[in-house]
């Protein structure tokens, strides 16, 4: 495709990015209710299986059958292992952390993106890019709270450095992907994830689905890894079909926003996300941030954006003739 010929409409792209961090967020709420009654393996399995579905009709509007061919099934089930572990640390964190201060963690993902690009990518960061960089680092860490007394931080240590884990996986996944290159659809790419989700989800089910791993276990997130599957409650399985409907709604919305618009538009609009997590923690439960937390937040975010603004100078300056 030629430059003038490139799909240009940022404001359907920025709408398609909002809708898709609303869906993400309904999503990580619907996990959050579920993590007291059900094991994590058995949501992430329903919710895949679905996903999967929808995201298959997906395909038939993007050429058929043939585009789910590859040549790098390897990469694939390499990116879907990592983003399996990114869900499955995020969800068992947030079965106890606050969804708000959860996911402000989580976005230290492109902090970390940044990072991975000097090693993996042989990029080079300056001043201006590494100062927002350790902004956004200061303000996990803040969140991390180490001057307070682990038993007085209300939850374990580990646990609370999940949603960190989770960024670092997924931030992997992202600069492998930027480092290979991919030459899949992003529907096929969404079938090749959920496929991968259904395979882990349901081998771990097989595994400890009946429960004995979870005997004398008192620790939220480890009960949520470890439950016995049940059979869904009249009232709870809305929520099941609501998580599969909206894996595939994100999965869509973000692959057409970033085809309609450029990165450097799109990308400072997926911290709505972050706003919609703090909402729905306070609406659901009565989570509201701390000092701290609220703090910690702010330097994220700050962070976050002030490396996604200069990437996108850096990316609009035009290169320096050669020497002649």
């Amino acid at each position: 495709m030629t430059g003038s010929s490139r799909i240009n409409k940022p404001a359907a792209g920025i709408a398609l990015v909002l809708a898709a961090m609303l869906s993400m967020s309904i999503n990580d709420a619907l996990v959050k209710s579920l993590s007291g009654d059900y094991p994590l393996h058995q949501v992430i399995f329903t919710r895949a299986l679905i996903g999967l579905a929808l995201c298959l009709v997906f395909v038939q509007f993007e050429g058929g059958w043939s585009i789910l061919k590859t040549r790098q099934p390897g990469l694939h089930a390499l990116r879907g292992l990592l983003i399996v572990i990114a869900n499955s640390s995020f969800f068992a964190a947030i079965a106890v952390v606050p969804l708000g201060e959860a996911t402000a963690i989580f976005f230290a993902a492109p902090l970390l993106i940044t990072l991975l690009s000097v090693p993996v990518l042989g990029e080079r960061i300056g001043p201006v890019r590494l100062g927002a960089v350790l902004t956004g680092f200061a303000g996990v860490l803040i969140m991390q709270r180490p001057w307070v007394d682990a038993g007085n931080l209300g939850v374990s240590r580990i646990v609370l450095l999940l949603p960190l884990v989770a960024a670092s996986a997924y931030a992997l996944q992202q600069v492998m992907t930027r480092r290979l290159g991919l030459a899949s659809k992003a529907s096929a790419l969404a079938v090749y994830v959920q496929l991968v989700f259904v395979v882990v989800s349901l081998a771990v089910g097989v595994v400890a689905g009946d429960g004995k791993f979870a005997a004398g276990l008192e620790n939220p997130s480890l009960l949520f890894l470890l439950r016995p599957w049940v059979w869904p409650e009249t009232d709870d399985i809305w929520r099941f079909l609501a998580l599969g409907g909206n894996i595939a709604v994100v999965s869509y919305c973000i692959s057409a926003a970033y085809r309609m618009a450029n990165a450097g538009t799109l990308a400072p609009f997926e911290y709505a996300g972050l706003m919609m997590a703090v909402f729905w923690g306070w609406v659901i439960w009565g989570e509201v941030p701390g000092p701290e937390v609220a703090f910690g937040i702010l330097l994220i975010v700050a962070g976050g954006l002030a490396v996604f603004f200069r990437e996108r100078y850096l990316a609009a300056r035009p290169a320096p003739e050669p020497n002649t």
